[in-house]
């Protein structure tokens, strides 16, 4: 049996506050499904899972703020399989004969509280009967008396196929309120839908395949024309949906202690350039032109295709500085800054940014930076890039020096385009320019190298139909 445990999902996160699980205990789950809502100093993450199996039993409740690495929940990776870490008891083996008077168990490790263990209830007339979370669940959605079953498995135990057969025999027996079909409801969703009154038949879910999510029903809940309900408690999952409001101070806090460690330990040098861009932006107007509004480009994807392509030409400054040396990125993952509205960055990761068309890097871009600011990222979303780049063109800045992102060793910055008078061939006219920076790390490389990249990247963006 395998552990989830909390993420880091930056250099910067030393704990994370559990917002929300999205699967219930006994919830099939594959590799790279999101399993859990988290909330960093930054964003609210979805979280994904490194290993298939079953969802087991949590370890800690939502709204739990706990360090990078403690265990969340567990995971079961094969049918009937324990491991050391986190062990799970052993289905119980009835006794031959007539039933003992009181059963025993050998002592087991202490283990957190769990909230969703599997129960044993007494069936009149026959006996113990053993039920685990998936069980109960289907018990419930088919509106079966478990205490009424006599469970085939072993030792007695009320098996899937009991439930079904069950519910086959008595179908009037279902829950009146059981919906047809059955929408998916995050555990959080549910008690937030009994704390406010809410109907969750009348709930549209945002989430995996539809599911409902405690946030749709607090967006409920806000029109809701119902009988008054308790005001919500103020939990992680209430903060997630106004970040501006109650996260900013930390993200700041975090900021701070990131940036301040990098000015500290990290010795940069800068380098910059002023980058003709006739070329690029008579190109995308006449792609432009001739494409749907949906499709049009904008001159940052041009920029950001241009600095992953260079960073794959001078790898020296993609990568990371670790134990005292530079290690090399497996491939270009450009962290994109992403400025929120309620103050503050972040920076969602494009991976494979080389790799990418340039219509479908400029797809990417839009999607991360609207999930960066209502706080639908991935875990996978936030971690693991190997450069960043920082564009305040938008924002009238027409040059950016930027602070490297360790382990990082480099930052590229854009400013604004902008028209200035300029010599071509001799000939003195008014072009479009921007100006590229770079921000490197002393102990990776030196100006050279830095130069060879901003090179590279006026090269590539004067050819931008071969991006």
């Amino acid at each position: 049996m395998g552990e989830f445990t909390m993420p880091s999902l930056g250099a910067d996160m030393d704990e994370g506050t559990l917002v929300e699980w999205l699967v219930e205990p006994g919830t099939p789950i594959r590799r790279g499904d999101p399993v859990a809502v988290v909330e960093t100093a930054k964003s609210t993450i979805e979280v994904e899972c490194f290993e298939s199996g079953t969802m087991g039993r949590p370890l800690v409740e939502p709204g739990t703020t706990v360090p990078v690495g403690t265990p969340l929940a567990l995971i079961e990776t094969a049918a009937g399989t324990r491991g050391k870490a986190g062990r799970a008891r052993k289905p119980r083996k009835e006794p031959q004969g007539p039933p003992a008077p009181e059963r025993t168990r050998p002592a087991e490790p202490a283990e957190p509280v769990r909230t969703r263990e599997p129960v044993a209830s007494e069936a009149p007339g026959h006996g113990h009967v053993e039920a685990g979370p998936l069980i109960r669940h289907l018990a419930e959605e088919g509106g079966v008396d478990l205490a009424a079953l006599r469970g085939s498995g072993p030792g007695g135990r009320v098996t899937r196929a009991d439930i079904e057969r069950a519910a086959a025999a008595a179908p009037t027996a279902r829950a009146p309120t059981a919906r047809a079909p059955r929408a998916r409801v995050t555990p959080l969703a549910r008690r937030r839908a009994a704390e406010l009154g809410v109907d969750l038949s009348s709930v549209a879910g945002t989430g995996k395949d539809a599911a409902i999510r405690a946030e749709d029903v607090s967006r409920a809940a806000s029109g809701h024309a119902g009988a008054p309900s308790p005001p919500p408690r103020i939990t992680a999952a209430v903060r997630a949906s106004r970040p501006s409001e109650d996260q900013a101070p930390a993200m700041r806090r975090a900021i701070a202690r990131l940036m301040s460690r990098a000015n500290r330990d990290v010795p940069h040098y800068y380098l910059s350039t002023t980058v003709d861009m006739a070329v690029p932006m008579d190109w995308l107007h006449d792609r432009n032109r001739r494409s749907p509004m949906s499709e049009r480009l904008l001159p940052a994807a041009l920029l950001l295709k241009a600095a992953a392509l260079a960073a794959h030409e001078v790898p020296e400054l993609n990568g990371f500085w670790t134990d005292d040396r530079f290690t090399a990125g497996e491939g270009v993952h450009l962290g994109v800054a992403v400025s929120l509205r309620g103050g503050g960055l972040i920076a969602p990761v494009l991976r494979g940014a080389d790799t990418l068309e340039v219509p479908a890097l400029m797809s990417a871009l839009k999607d991360l930076v609207s999930r960066a600011r209502t706080g639908r990222l991935r875990g996978s979303e936030v971690s693991g890039a190997t450069l960043t780049v920082t564009n305040l063109g938008d924002q009238g800045v027409e040059t950016v020096f930027g602070v490297v992102h360790p382990p990082q060793v480099a930052l590229v910055g854009f400013g604004r385009v902008v028209d200035r008078p300029w010599a071509v061939d001799g000939l003195l006219g008014v072009r479009p320019v921007v100006t590229v920076t770079l921000s490197a790390d002393h102990r990776a490389t030196d100006g050279a190298v830095g130069a060879r990249y901003l090179t590279a990247v006026d090269r590539l963006l004067q050819n931008p139909e071969k991006l």
